[in-house]
Formats: structure tokens, C-alpha cells, sequence
């Protein structure tokens, strides 16, 4: 595929603007700077002469291919995110392409304390001859998801300069904030107007995601009862210490992200905060199976009410919040979606695997939101870290494997 502009090209510029996710923030996008790369996608969809091409006032990019079949099929979406995760900085972002990789270990020149080696990343043993690119070692480089836009940008690029590939109208999206569970916040779905869709944020070459965790949030919040350090013997309760107390009590060997793998589910504290009269935990829960959240969301309650029962004075709240559910759900009532893309990998003599996601992207709330939509592979890899890494070719591969997919939608007919 000889694009004017490659694949790799537009990672490495796309990965130099910074595109930091800002959790708590009150403005969509949560960080402006993400609508620097909005733009230049805008601009560049424009220039290779795509139609319905526009930036909406929430940030999200639209873009389509118009069909060249003489009958009506299915309208596809290749949807990616613009963010990057707030676990770790995105600021000058310095890509650095390793040619040729032959297995040794990659040192990241600004931090050398960053090592990249197949023995802890053992991916990299398929990688063999590949053109790896990492960050320079104070950053994440940003594959995730930048290497899904840049697949996105090549394939359309592509399609562009090759009319007489058969195909029905293709969409095109990006969206903002995905990394915070925004992502598809403010999406006019009837704006985007297609039938079915996947998400380019996948990780190892050949494999496709159907099943996503299925996720909530659990705030609690508890009153303590304030005195005067001085004189609070038998009256004092510190809010902060129950809060304590309580996370004390969890599991240590079980039911955390750090004891669970595969389908197993957790639940996960992910900040304290507050004062000795009031003070509050979040977590997050998750697991593959929603009627086992339930019941994680249960226990989780039992282990609160143990601990308040010390304390039996004291009000509290316990907040369950619904974030997404496993996308599953729905591509299971629309299995072809998931097995053309397979049928396109298999073509391409790529080592297919179907596999599911520990976590959850735009497709598992877009599956709910009326577009069943899988995860296809990008190439990234060790994400939201300094060692983050993606191959040139993987990403050429999901190219090529979105070329081969839109041509076996064009045999679904309406």
C-alpha cells in the first residue's frame, strides 16, 4: 500500500501533539489541547478530499467516504481516540523509530533507567525485523490510540487514491476523552449515521476484542463528628480514619487489579480524599459478567457496613454510578460484525485471535449506544507507561486489514 503519506509518517507528527486527557475537569474536552490534533484531522480529511468533513462543538471529527456500489449496503464506521491517558505525561513527545529490531533491549536515550526488553515484554520476540517505535523515556509515546488514528488517516488516505476498490459509504470519527470514559459523552449519533462500526485501540497484530469488562463506580461518603483536638477524648470521630479503616479491610490476595487476570473481575480504590468531618472513597468495579458486578457491588457494601457498625453514629451515603457495560452483550445478537473482521485478517494470512479487553473503549458504550462495534488491533503495546511501544508494521497490517474488511461489507446487501 504506497500512500502518499505512510502510516508511520503520520504517527510520529500525530504523537507530538499533546493530547493529555484532565480527569475532574468541567469542559468537553476535558483538555483544549485536544482539539489541536481535532484540527489538524479536520484539515487533513479535507485535503484528501473526503465529504461531510467537520469538527462539531464538542470536538468529535466526522468524515465519510461516499459508496461506489450500485445497490445499498451497510454504512461502516472506523472510529478512534484523540487522548492520551492522564497516568502518565504526553508533553514533548520525542518518538524514536528502532529499526530493524533484532531482539535486544531498547534503552530510552532521556531516562536510561527505561528498558524495553523482550523478557518483560515478550511480544517483542514476534517482532523480530519490525521497525519499532518507542517514546524517548519521560513521556508515554501515545500509540494509545494515536496509532489507531494514524491507521484510520492511512486507510482513508488509500481508499481515496484507489476508487475502484468496492465499498459502501464509510464514516470516519475521533473522538475526545476516551481515556476518562467520556468518549462518546456528547456523540450525535444521528450525525454520525452508520449501522455498525469498529474502534481501531486494539493491541497485538491479528487480534479482534468483542467482550469488554462491564464497569460502574461506587462513591462513599461518611460524616465524622469534629471536636477540638484538645478535648476530643470519647467524642471524636475522624472521618478520615473510618475511610482508612475501611480500605484496610479489603482483600489482599483477591479481588484487587493486582491479584486478578482473565475474567476475573475486581474492585479497585482509586482515590481518598477529604477532612476528619467528611471524607469519601471511590472505586471503580469491573468484571466481564454484569450480573457478577452486581454481586462484587454487594460484597463491597457488606465489607462498608462492618466497618460502620464500629461507628454507629455516623451517616454515610453509598453511590453506585453506571459507566459502561460489556459490549458483548450486543455483538453476540450481530455475530457477523465481529467475524468479517476476522474473515479480513484471515485473508491477509494474519495469526487471528479473538480475545477480550480487560478494560473498555468507545465501542463497548457505542454497542449500547446503537453501533455494535468490536476492537481491532493497532499494534500498541505496554500503554500508559514510559516503555509504550508500537511496530510500524502491525499498524501497517490494521491498514491493510480495514481495506480487506470494507470490501466484505460490500457483499452485505441490505
Amino acid at each position: 500500500m504506497a500512500n502518499k503519506y505512510t502510516v508511520e509518517e503520520r504517527f510520529l507528527r500525530y504523537v507530538q501533539i499533546d493530547t493529555t486527557a484532565q480527569p475532574g475537569s468541567e469542559t468537553f474536552p476535558s483538555s483544549l489541547k485536544q482539539l489541536d490534533l481535532a484540527r489538524v484531522l479536520t484539515q487533513e480529511l479535507k485535503d484528501l478530499g473526503l465529504e461531510e468533513v467537520e469538527m462539531d462543538e464538542h470536538g468529535y471529527v466526522f468524515g465519510s467516504i461516499p459508496s461506489n456500489l450500485a445497490y445499498e449496503v451497510p454504512t461502516i464506521c472506523f472510529c478512534s481516540h484523540m487522548d492520551t491517558a492522564p497516568d502518565c505525561s504526553g508533553t514533548n513527545v520525542k518518538p524514536i523509530v528502532h529499526r530493524n529490531y533484532q531482539g535486544q533491549d531498547i534503552t530510552l536515550p532521556d531516562d536510561t533507567t527505561q528498558v524495553l526488553s523482550a523478557k518483560n515484554h515478550p511480544y517483542l520476540t514476534k517482532k523480530i525485523g519490525d521497525d519499532i517505535i518507542t517514546a524517548s523515556g519521560h513521556t508515554l509515546l501515545g500509540a494509545d490510540d494515536k496509532a489507531g488514528v494514524a491507521i484510520i488517516m492511512a486507510f482513508a488516505e488509500y481508499m481515496m487514491q484507489n476508487p475502484q476498490i468496492p465499498h459502501g459509504k464509510i464514516r470516519v470519527l475521533f473522538t475526545p476523552d476516551e481515556e476518562i470514559g467520556r468518549g462518546v459523552d456528547f456523540l450525535n449519533m444521528e450525525r454520525l449515521n452508520a449501522d455498525y462500526g469498529y474502534t481501531l485501540d486494539g493491541g497485538p497484530l491479528g487480534s479482534i476484542e468483542n467482550e469488554s469488562f462491564s464497569a460502574d463506580a461506587v462513591s462513599i461518603t461518611v460524616d465524622g463528628i469534629a471536636q477540638h483536638p484538645g478535648y476530643a477524648k470519647g467524642k471524636m470521630v475522624n472521618a478520615l480514619k473510618v475511610v482508612a479503616d475501611f480500605v484496610a479491610s479489603l482483600p489482599k490476595d483477591e479481588w484487587s487489579p493486582e491479584t486478578t487476570e482473565k475474567r476475573e473481575g475486581f474492585v479497585h480504590p482509586v482515590s481518598m480524599s477529604g477532612e476528619l468531618e467528611t471524607a469519601q472513597v471511590t472505586f471503580i468495579v469491573r468484571d466481564h459478567d454484569t450480573q457478577l458486578l452486581y454481586k462484587h457491588e454487594d460484597r463491597l457494601k457488606e465489607l462498608w457496613n462492618a466497618t460502620l457498625a464500629n461507628y454507629p453514629t455516623l451517616k454515610s451515603t453509598f453511590t453506585v454510578t453506571e459507566q459502561y457495560r460489556n459490549m458483548r452483550e450486543v455483538l453476540d445478537t450481530v455475530p457477523f460484525v465481529t467475524d468479517y473482521a476476522m474473515q479480513a485478517m484471515e485473508k491477509l494470512d494474519l495469526p487471528v485471535k479473538l480475545d477480550l479487553i480487560r478494560g473498555g473503549t468507545d465501542g463497548s458504550r457505542l454497542s449500547f449506544l446503537g453501533l455494535p462495534c468490536p476492537d481491532i488491533f493497532t499494534g500498541e503495546m505496554a500503554i500508559h507507561s514510559r516503555l509504550e511501544y508500537v511496530s510500524v508494521q502491525d499498524m501497517e497490517k490494521a491498514t491493510s486489514t480495514l481495506v480487506e474488511l470494507i470490501q466484505i461489507w460490500a457483499n452485505h446487501k441490505k
